[in-house]
């Protein structure tokens, strides 16, 4: 996988990124949750942070980035699968752990593969 495939193909996993924290973000439980609201504000962080790279076609940048924002990422979606049974057990915030999950592992599985 070339460096600019590997950004394309964060920059799709990341999309689950995004929409998580989008919906996180407009849960009336965010703004009574201190640690959920601080999973938000992680995300966004590393969203943040790809954005400027991904812009200007940077793929060396944005996979720095990436790895560089990953750890605190990995904590995030390991806080909220952890707190997300006792915030809500509506199948939304179900489904927003899950895709998380999902979409951290693969990242971490993709900036693994490109520092072999």
């Amino acid at each position: 996988m070339t460096p600019a495939d590997a950004m394309l193909r964060l920059d799709t996993l990341f999309s689950h990124v995004w929409m998580v924290r989008a919906f996180l973000k407009r849960a009336d439980e965010t703004e009574e949750d201190d640690e959920l609201a601080e999973v938000a504000r992680t995300l966004y962080d590393v969203m943040l942070a790809l954005g400027g790279p991904l812009k200007n076609n940077d793929a060396a940048a944005y996979l720095k980035q990436a790895q560089k924002k990953y750890k605190k990422l990995r904590q995030a979606t390991e806080l909220f699968a952890e707190i997300q049974p006792e915030i809500s057990g509506h199948t939304n915030f179900q489904m927003a752990a899950r895709s998380l999950t999902a979409a951290v592992q693969e990242i971490g599985d993709i900036l693994a593969a490109i520092n072999r």
